[in-house]
């Protein structure tokens, strides 16, 4: 007789063991489930990875993107797995060089296998006549990067792209090509578009900000310039200050090359300098240029580093007489007008009690009184009228500079700030800065601003000055001071000599007070030129 079977308490199979409840298979199922657990990547009842403690799936990540590998046997997923098939199917074409699918009736990639599309056949230029291939308009590629229509054909497609253009850019357009080439303009039109679609803010301060950062070093860059000249002009922006700040940076490295411990006075001295200043400009007396704060600040810089070098001094008040004495002797020339710049500084120095005694009180820089500069010869001068008369060669800019400081004793200021609104064609005279009345110009002087005036009217320019060069002709500043004294260098003149020069001429043979007035100069100034001066050719003939 056989044993009595049992039924499954879950599926009601037979069960053969008299202390079971359940069938082998419920058994084998229940000790499975016992053994899963809900996977955190999928949701699904898995057996658990000890290491990562997700299920098996899930465990295999591809190293590329992270994504879930669910195919046994890869270590990408599905689409990495086929950009890497990709790659590796890839080789430099030996043609161009770059990797692709090299074609096996070329052996060259696909751009290189396929024939590319017929060039236009050559044509007449219609501006040059030569048979060349057309860039635009009927031109050919030389005549296109000299056409003058290519900043505006530029702005119009600028315009096209955006959403949102600006109503002045064609104005800029016009402004860019009166300055400078139409490739330099086309490029700056070019430049301003990157700035319009970087979705920033298109008000013209912000553009004028945004574009100064894309200078190199301390410059703003030539965008930036442009654009500040056409945005103040139009009223659209305020001057952004750039000199001032650049200014301000030359004095901050003055200041940091003084020795610690007496950088804060020469700190204080320059404040001062610049309240003083501020205080000149609402009194409507001379305020200092940037330049003479500059040139004292070096000159009590190098006062500080003589004496932390030299004498051991890391103090202003153990500064004395010998101290400075022994630092003006190391350049005699310049001894007054150091003296000068360190009187300045102790008497300031003095005032807010870093010192008790000003150690430049009683020391004095005597010299010669009057005139003591060099002037040209009659011959020397009687050479350079005619060479800017009659030279076929001359530049204009040589001749009207070299005439209105030999003829008409004018400075290289006066020079550089002549403007085209002070020239009076009816009278022929010329309304120099500084001076009282207008000038009158002799005939040759005029014919040499004649021809000035035809040389900026070639370039076309906007700026209001007589003397425009390449780098002020598309802006509205003034020509540099070096620029004019530049332009007699091909003489071997320089404007100071023959301004002093002329002076002496006419202090010699008319009224001191007329030429005080005729300059613009004051009585001591003019007086000066007499001392220790003889002209020997007015002397009677003995």
């Amino acid at each position: 007789m056989g044993k009595r079977q049992q039924d499954c308490a879950d599926c009601g199979a037979p069960v053969g063991y008299r202390d079971r409840a359940l069938c082998w298979r419920c058994r084998k199922r229940d000790s499975a489930d016992s053994a899963r657990a809900a996977c955190p990547g999928c949701g699904n009842s898995r057996i658990l990875q000890p290491g990562t403690g997700r299920c098996a799936p899930c465990s295999r990540t591809c190293p590329d993107c992270g994504a879930t590998v669910r195919l046994k046997g890869r270590i990408r997923c599905h689409r990495c797995h086929r950009r890497h098939e990709r790659e590796q199917a890839r080789r430099p074409c030996p043609r161009c060089g770059k990797p692709g699918y090299l074609r096996e009736e070329t052996g060259c990639c696909g751009s290189c296998s396929r024939p590319g599309p017929p060039k236009n056949p050559p044509r007449a230029c219609a501006e040059c006549g030569q048979v060349r291939r057309h860039a635009a308009f009927g031109l050919c590629g030389r005549c296109w990067q000299r056409h003058p229509g290519r900043p505006f054909v530029r702005a119009e497609t600028l315009i096209a792209g955006l959403d949102d253009p600006p109503g002045w850019l064609r104005d800029f357009a016009a402004h860019a090509a009166a300055g400078f080439c139409p490739a330099r303009a086309c490029r700056l039109v070019s430049d301003l578009g990157k700035l319009l679609a970087d979705g920033g803010p298109a008000h013209p301060s912000s553009l004028l900000e945004r574009s100064m950062r894309l200078g190199r070093g301390n410059s703003p860059g030539t965008l930036a310039r442009v654009l500040e000249g056409f945005f103040v002009a139009r009223g659209l922006a305020l001057p952004s200050g750039e000199p001032a700040r650049r200014a301000a940076g030359r004095r901050q490295r003055r200041i940091d090359a003084v020795p610690g411990p007496l950088r804060p006075a020469v700190a204080g001295f320059a404040a001062a300098s610049l309240n003083a200043r501020e205080r000149a400009r609402r009194a409507g007396t001379r305020p200092r240029c940037d330049a003479t704060i500059e040139t004292h600040l070096s000159i009590i810089g190098n006062l500080a580093c003589f004496l932390a070098a030299e004498r051991a001094k890391t103090d202003w008040a153990a500064v004395d007489v010998h101290d400075v004495e022994a630092f003006l002797q190391i350049r005699p020339a310049s001894r007054k007008r150091r003296l000068t710049a360190l009187g300045q500084f102790f008497r300031w120095a003095r005032s807010r009690r870093l010192l008790l005694i000003d150690p430049t009180r009683g020391i004095t820089a005597p010299g010669p009184r009057g005139f003591r500069g060099h002037a040209l010869t009659l011959a020397d001068q009687r050479r350079l009228f005619r060479r800017w008369t009659s030279g076929p060669d001359v530049h204009p800019h040589e001749a009207l500079t070299g005439l209105l400081a030999l003829i008409h004793a004018a400075t290289t200021q006066e020079i550089r700030h002549l403007t085209v609104e002070a020239i009076d064609p009816a009278t022929h005279a010329v309304t120099l800065p500084g001076r009282p009345q207008p000038t009158p110009l002799d005939p040759w002087t005029w014919a040499a601003l004649e021809a000035c005036l035809a040389y900026r009217q070639a370039l076309n320019s906007a700026n209001p000055y007589l003397l425009i060069t390449r780098q002020t002709k598309a802006t509205r500043a003034p020509s540099s001071d070096g620029y004019v004294k530049n332009t007699l260098k091909a003489a071997g003149a320089r404007p100071r000599i023959l301004r002093s020069s002329r002076i002496l001429a006419l202090i010699n043979a008319t009224e001191p007070n007329l030429v005080a007035t005729a300059c613009g100069m004051t009585y001591d100034a003019v007086t000066a030129y007499l001392a220790d001066r003889v002209d020997r050719t007015r002397l009677p003939n003995p």
